[in-house]
């Protein structure tokens, strides 16, 4: 991209738990920033007051910036916000960008890029991975699918919030690396927390439990996340719930059908989360299901 931020605005399209970091990081570094109104976004006061804009609809936003970055729930979101009546697509400026960091199944995401390119538009996935933790602090991980000229011409705004980049490869590939990241990081997170339920219930202390699994093949990120909860019950490492949880797998398990993959190991840690969230913890996080899977009479 034109590296003179004084003339290129960016728009940020969902500002939550992740993308209020982005979003602060990005005016940090230079950039004027647009914002989508939306009585979903956490506090936005610290970015007003620093100039930023709030526009009602993704057609006024994305005719006023030159980049629109998308970070929200999941593919239904996306599409929501681009093909709605008043969304991005109808105001998207000649050569706009747009880039997606949301979790979203690549199939759509493919579609997505179609229409945006037919649109005049160019489009990069940038899904991320890491915490708001990482997101405040300007240090998230990116996994970038598209043109490489494209994520290039980008990777100055992308590294303004990102610590870590990895170019995937063409459009989807950077949402089908996410899906495959979280399916192993959910999945050993489910694997863990079974074990350290089944433990509660056999009698082994936390303590001792931990120590074999950090001594041994147990030992790693997953673990780092889980063992505050394991042994104190503080979940605030990881701030996850159990409804992202179970979509994001969701996303895993059509794009192995779309795939043709196999999927056996992901439809058991996906049904632990559909119990679970059935059982009506869903907003819970996932350190959590370890209480929920050690309750007497629980069969999640």
């Amino acid at each position: 991209m034109n590296d003179n931020r004084a003339n290129v605005q960016v728009g940020v399209i969902g500002i939550g738990l992740m993308g209020h970091g982005i979003a602060s990081n990005i005016q940090k570094n230079g950039w004027a920033l647009g914002f989508l109104d939306h009585p979903g976004n956490q506090p936005v006061d610290n970015l007003v007051a620093k100039g930023a804009k709030a526009y009602t609809s993704g057609r006024e936003l994305a005719a006023h910036c030159n980049v629109v970055i998308i970070c929200v729930t999941g593919s239904p979101q996306v599409e929501d916000v681009l093909f709605r009546e008043d969304g991005v697509l109808k105001g998207l400026r000649p050569d706009g960008v747009i880039i997606d960091c949301s979790t979203a199944v690549p199939s759509s995401t493919e579609s997505i890029a179609k229409a945006v390119n037919e649109a005049g538009g160019r489009f990069l996935d940038a899904p991320m991975t890491r915490t708001p933790k990482e997101a405040a602090e300007g240090r998230l991980n990116l996994i970038v699918g598209g043109e490489r000229s494209l994520y290039e011409a980008q990777q100055p705004l992308l590294e303004s919030f990102s610590e870590n980049i990895t170019y995937a490869g063409p459009v989807g590939s950077g949402h089908k690396l996410k899906l495959l990241h979280n399916f192993v990081s959910l999945g050993f997170s489910t694997v863990l927390a079974e074990a350290a339920a089944c433990a509660q219930r056999g009698g082994v202390s936390a303590e001792a439990l931990v120590e074999v699994l950090a001594k041994g093949g147990g030992a790693g990120a997953i673990l780092q996340r889980l063992q505050p909860y394991i042994l104190e019950r503080d979940n605030s490492g990881f701030k996850f719930s159990i409804s992202n949880a179970h979509k994001d797998l969701g996303y895993y398990l059509e794009m192995t059908n779309d795939l043709n993959a196999r999927q056996s190991a992901a439809e058991g840690i996906y049904a632990v989360l559909e119990a679970a969230k059935a059982s009506g913890h869903e907003q819970d996080t996932i350190p959590e299901l370890i209480s929920l899977l050690a309750e007497e009479d629980s069969r999640v």
